[in-house]
């Protein structure tokens, strides 16, 4: 930093209980951390089309793969990813695996971001 910038800088007015109010409300590295990992997660194209199909209702593994032209092994493996960062959980019943968002926090972020980019599609 420069002169001129430090003093630009220093000059500048703040308003020291709101910064400290801000820096309250911060956040920490370490939950930046775990939501850049949870949002990194979603930003595979798969994943979201299965978080988009389970977002409509229960489905086993089959007919995830059916639905979106995969293998059931390919399936089983992203829905194991999901299943670990606690975005989908899972029921047996009998040789089969039927998967559904894990609770309303995770539908409620997929509806949000989904109305999100409809409303950019509109004039």
């Amino acid at each position: 930093m420069n002169a001129k910038t430090a003093a630009t800088v220093s000059a500048h007015p703040y308003d020291a209980a709101a910064l400290t109010q801000l820096g309250d409300r911060l956040l920490s590295l370490e939950k930046a951390q775990r939501m850049a990992q949870f949002f990194g997660l979603l930003a595979d194209t798969n994943r979201l089309r299965i978080v988009s199909l389970l977002a409509e209702r229960e489905l086993c593994v089959g007919d995830i793969a059916l639905a979106l032209g995969m293998s059931e092994s390919a399936v089983s493996h992203q829905l194991r990813i999901l299943k670990t960062m606690r975005l989908v959980s899972f029921r047996r019943q009998g040789r089969h695996m039927f998967y559904q968002l894990l609770d309303q926090h995770i539908f409620a972020l997929y509806q949000s971001v989904a109305e999100h980019l409809d409303e950019e599609d509109e004039p």
